[in-house]
């Protein structure tokens, strides 16, 4: 079932799944190894959730969130036909944004919002979303972009941190403009500068893959069921193989060539639990090398500008 968890709401408008070529039925339902492995993630995960959204909500900059509410204060003003109000909110919002160029003058942007979310949309069974990828694939081609988002909503399987940020660079200027335009009787206009300074944050993403961590919790299970059950570790090695594919298959650096060394040391430890060989220093390994995947996975950025407003976003941050 898709899934889609926030720190404080749910998008009631997630786009439905799309209708695509005949699917292949997903297999996790007849697989009590591979559902006990998501279950133990999926309680994993959500506490990551709380714990990348708290540590996110540490980095905000009160200096940046009060310059905010000084602009939203001068908008307000303008409005209200107080014009000496509104330049007096923008001079503390400027003053505000002085402190934070002083204190960090090569600072580009500032964080003011965060959010945190689990989205696991995708099916279970390679087919199925080879099939959606070669949907998405056809409606690119074909120049249908808003079909191929949609199709793309159902290729996620992470854990999403986003940061929205105030682009230092440009936010002071607008309060400059914003001031001469009041000052040139030009309020309507002021008022517009300062709604699109508001509305133009920078968003930065991390993304924890959920079959990447997966893979992890099956392998960690594997290695406690090495000695008493080696069926047993088997089944679970044969999950994080699996989940490592869907990983690679839903694009989460699909071309990293780490795939196939991870792969190669599960097939060598099964190999070994086949002949009763000593397994113990090759889970370590193993173990080290997911770990280490897993870690440059979810630290990877990415930025984009959004234009969603500073209100909404503050309304997030609460």
């Amino acid at each position: 079932m898709a899934t889609v968890t926030r720190g404080q709401q749910v998008d009631p408008n997630a786009p439905a799944r799309p209708q695509t070529k005949p699917q292949a039925t997903s297999n996790t339902a007849n697989d009590p190894v591979r559902v006990q492995a998501q279950a133990q993630t999926q309680s994993t995960l959500e506490k990551q959730r709380q714990q990348a959204e708290q540590d996110a909500a540490k980095n905000l900059d009160r200096e940046a969130v009060a310059a905010i509410a000084e602009t939203q204060n001068a908008i307000k003003a303008i409005a209200d036909g107080q014009t000496d109000q509104a330049l007096a909110a923008i001079e503390r919002a400027t003053g505000k944004i002085d402190v934070l160029v002083a204190r960090d003058p090569a600072a580009k942007l500032i964080p003011i919002a965060a959010e945190a979310t689990i989205i696991n949309t995708a099916p279970d069974d390679l087919e199925m979303i080879q099939q959606l990828a070669a949907a998405v694939k056809d409606a690119v081609k074909q120049r249908d972009f808003p079909a191929a988002r949609v199709v793309l909503a159902r290729l996620m399987s992470e854990i999403r941190v986003r940061t929205y940020n105030l682009p230092i660079v440009t936010y002071p200027v607008a309060l400059r403009d914003a001031a001469r335009l009041l000052a040139a009787q030009k309020p309507q206009e002021a008022s517009s500068v300062l709604t699109t300074a508001l509305n133009t944050l920078v968003a930065i993403e991390r993304v924890t893959p959920i079959p990447v961590a997966v893979a992890q919790t099956a392998i960690e299970g594997a290695q406690k069921l090495s000695e008493q059950d080696k069926e047993g570790a088997k089944q679970l090695l044969a999950v994080a193989k699996s989940e490592l594919a869907r990983a690679k298959e839903l694009g989460y650096a699909g071309d990293d060539e780490e795939y196939r060394s991870l792969n190669d040391a599960i097939a060598s430890i099964d190999k070994q639990l086949s002949g009763n060989e000593s397994t113990a220093s090759a889970f370590a390994r193993l173990r080290e090398k997911i770990a280490s995947f897993f870690k440059r996975q979810s630290d990877s950025e990415r930025s984009s500008e959004t234009g969603r407003s500073v209100a909404a976003a503050d309304r997030t941050r609460r």
